[in-house]
């Protein structure tokens, strides 16, 4: 009982420090408020500081104890849940549960229904203790690493959603993690973090929507200058806004440190597909900057922590916590009806798997395609780095080739021309388009990328030729004719902003954000292809 009032002291002292501002004009109308603001920001810390030791002291005791603690988060997921007659509902017996719920593909769960229900997981919302745990576990590890950069000021959020799984709206005013005026509009973030050349840290939803926040920055860089020195947000900035002009006529390559000198740390939240955008933010507009992300954001709301800001990014432990978690071992030749799981605790280091969720509101356990290396342990829990989506595949004559396959070529080729970056791309088969006219089956790619403004056909040749080195079945299709070269497209700037938005329209607000690179709906193929340049 102790134990519990001591954690909620703080957030209580935090309560009335946050309405104090309302009662002390009143009563000393001349006083200034400074040692409140003050003495607010050591309550706030001091309860983030309290509530993160309590996460992290639950996180540790359930990754030492972690069969036990899946077993807990598949009774609490069973509990009420709706299921098809015969289900033991009150059995956590793996085996039992195993049985009575076969393995259904994400596709599977689209399509099937029960006699009961539709099977699918109804809702990529991240489970509210695990966004919790991930939100304040994050902050900790990152003020931890980064001292200055949660000082009210210190931080700017460049889009409308955050890296945070559940933002701390009653401790972001405090701590100076609230947006500004309009924060729902991307221009007004960007206008006002660009007012402040102070700022330690920047934030984004994700590495993609940050790669569109310094391409519309660039297109849009006189607009708000001007705006600036007009004093749009706030009071004129003449000098700010030469700044500004400055920075931009020195091209993208470290830009981002120009403009805030001060800058220490990128924020963003990672999700399948997130890879490319932060190696060209790394190469180009965030140069020489730390990038930090507090979770994984898997298919179907499962969260994989972030806790070292210190480590090589993209390593997450994935908690025994809910939602229920598996394992499914990914090896190639591996039969299609392979369904034996394992739990969290019995995988091995330098295996690959595929995540296995179970949703509690349908009760079905649902293979999310995505593949994770395991590269260490944390207690009895894995440190997992994300490799590829396995539903992201091409096949236009019975072949399949993976996202990771096509990725690696497609980065080998591009090594091979001089100068190029890149920045985006997306792959169609040549049947959603409809573009072979009767010749053989292709793929299409669309790519967006810096320091080339066209491809000579020898370039072009080049990724056909890469892709066949990577995969002997494309080579041997190629040699009969079978499938045709890879037709290679070149984009116009802001292309893949525009279908980022339309992925966007389509989402739930609650959907994974990652971000698809191999397109199967006609819209969003023709979308790209309607921006071709050449």
């Amino acid at each position: 009982m102790l134990c519990w009032l001591l954690l909620l002291l703080p957030p209580f002292l935090l309560l009335v420090l946050l309405l104090l501002p309302t009662v002390a004009p009143r009563a000393c109308p001349g006083a200034s408020l400074d040692w409140l603001t003050g003495l607010q920001q050591r309550v706030a810390w001091g309860t983030l500081g309290c509530v993160a030791a309590w996460q992290r002291h639950r996180l540790e005791h359930s990754t030492r104890h972690a069969s036990c603690s899946q077993q807990q988060a598949l009774a609490w997921c069973l509990r009420g849940a709706p299921g098809p007659r015969g289900h033991p509902r009150g059995s956590t017996d793996m085996r039992t549960f195993r049985n009575h719920l076969p393995l259904t593909t994400a596709s599977q769960a689209q399509e099937e229904e029960s006699g009961w229900q539709e099977q699918h997981p109804t809702s990529s919302q991240y489970p509210r203790e695990a966004a919790l745990q991930a939100t304040v576990l994050g902050l900790a590890a990152l003020s931890k690493a980064y001292p200055a950069v949660l000082a009210p000021g210190a931080t700017a959020r460049l889009t409308p959603t955050s890296p945070w799984p559940r933002p701390l709206l009653w401790l972001g005013p405090i701590l100076g993690l609230a947006g500004p005026p309009g924060a729902e509009d991307p221009q007004a973030l960007l206008l006002a973090a660009l007012r402040s050349p102070g700022l330690r840290a920047l934030e984004a939803g994700t590495a993609t929507e940050l790669l569109d926040v310094f391409t519309g920055l660039e297109a849009h860089g006189e607009e708000l200058a001007r705006a600036i020195a007009a004093g749009h947000l706030g009071a004129p900035l003449p000098g700010r806004a030469a700044e500004l002009q400055a920075a931009l006529e020195q091209g993208p390559r470290g830009l981002a440190l120009r403009l805030w000198p001060q800058l220490q740390v990128v924020v963003t939240l990672d999700a399948g597909g997130q890879a490319e955008a932060v190696a060209a933010l790394r190469a180009l507009w965030c140069q020489g900057l730390a990038f930090f992300s507090p979770a994984f954001a898997a298919t179907g709301g499962a969260l994989a922590l972030s806790l070292w800001p210190d480590q090589p990014q993209g390593i997450y432990l994935l908690a025994p916590g809910a939602p229920f978690l598996e394992l499914l071992p990914a090896k190639e030749g591996a039969p299609e009806d392979d369904s034996h799981t394992l739990l969290l605790a019995e995988a091995q280091q330098g295996e690959e798997y595929e995540l296995v969720l179970t949703d509690c509101a349908c009760l079905t356990r649902c293979r999310l395609g995505d593949v994770v290396l395991v590269v260490g342990t944390h207690n009895q829990c894995p440190l997992v780095r994300f490799v590829y989506r396995q539903a992201q595949t091409l096949s236009v004559r019975g072949e399949v080739t993976s996202e990771r396959l096509f990725s690696k070529a497609l980065h080998r080729a591009v090594a091979q021309w001089p100068g190029a970056q890149l920045l985006d791309h997306c792959c169609v088969e040549s049947g959603v388009l409809d573009s072979s006219q009767g010749s053989a089956p292709r793929y299409e790619v669309f790519l967006d990328l810096r320091g080339l403004r066209d491809l000579s056909e020898e370039n072009r040749d080049k990724l056909d030729l890469c892709l066949q080195d990577a995969s002997p079945r494309y080579k041997s299709l190629r040699f009969r004719g079978s499938v045709g070269p890879i037709q290679v497209h070149l984009v116009a700037r802001g292309a893949f902003g525009t279908l980022r938005g339309t992925l966007a329209s389509w989402s739930s607000p609650t959907a994974a954000p990652a971000m698809p690179r191999i397109l199967k709906h006609r819209v969003l193929a023709q979308l790209l292809h309607s921006r071709v340049l050449s």
